[in-house]
């Protein structure tokens, strides 16, 4: 399910989002293991705090790391909608 860009999503309470020193990446963790995430999947992810929307997010990603604004929009995109079907994410 595609999400609006008017979306609010935040991290689903069942997950608790780190970076973790030892595995050198952001994880995601809950009770039965964890997900270690690439680097822009975390990059994504603490940008999903509950108080931005999908296109504010995209927008502070464009800021960040200018270049490709729209591979930015479409990966985020992207991104956000898998987490939102895995139940990490919360709109």
């Amino acid at each position: 399910m595609t999400l609006s860009a008017n979306v609010v999503p935040r991290l689903s309470s069942h997950y608790v989002f780190r970076w973790e020193e030892s595995q050198a990446a952001y994880i995601l963790l809950y009770p039965e293991g964890l997900i270690k995430l690439n680097g822009s999947a975390g990059e994504i992810l603490k940008r999903c705090d509950g108080q931005r929307s999908v296109a504010d997010i995209v927008i502070d990603l464009q800021t960040a790391f200018p270049g490709n604004g729209e591979e930015i929009s479409r990966g985020t995109q992207a991104f956000i909608d898998l987490a939102q079907d895995k139940g990490w994410l919360q709109a």
